[in-house]
């Protein structure tokens, strides 16, 4: 089970990178989104996949028993999960304005609103 996972995380990481080299900002945004996906899973993959032993520490033991799931990548995918949603709102917000005021979302015909000819910076103060 765990080299299928590992080739669904390239897969992933793949077509993030190949989004996020676009030059469309929503494809961008999208390939941000696929790509933390892609880094939970690579986490919830690395932390082992057993359905065998809850992670629940009995009264006489002091550590978990053998083949239980590790709690661990599972807490910092639930973190994970809710930095990234509130990442993508962001993303979703800025990219909308700057949909608004420019009226495209292609990164090249944004570059319009950069000055030709921007002044040089101070020699000295």
């Amino acid at each position: 089970m765990e080299p299928l996972f590992a080739i669904l995380v390239g897969l992933f990481f793949a077509a993030a990178i190949y989004l996020m080299l676009s030059k469309f900002s929503i494809r961008i945004m999208l390939g941000i989104a696929v790509l933390g996906n892609a880094v939970n899973l690579l986490l919830l993959t690395a932390g082992r996949l057993t359905r065998e032993v809850p992670p629940i520490i009995a009264a006489n033991l002091d550590t978990l028993p053998n083949g239980a799931a590790n709690p661990l990548p599972q807490a910092l995918i639930l973190t994970a999960i809710v930095i990234s949603f509130s990442f993508l709102a962001f993303l979703l917000v800025l990219t909308y304005r700057a949909y608004q005021d420019i009226g495209t979302d292609n990164t090249d015909e944004m570059r319009v609103a950069e000055p030709v000819d921007p002044p040089l910076p101070p020699m000295g103060y």
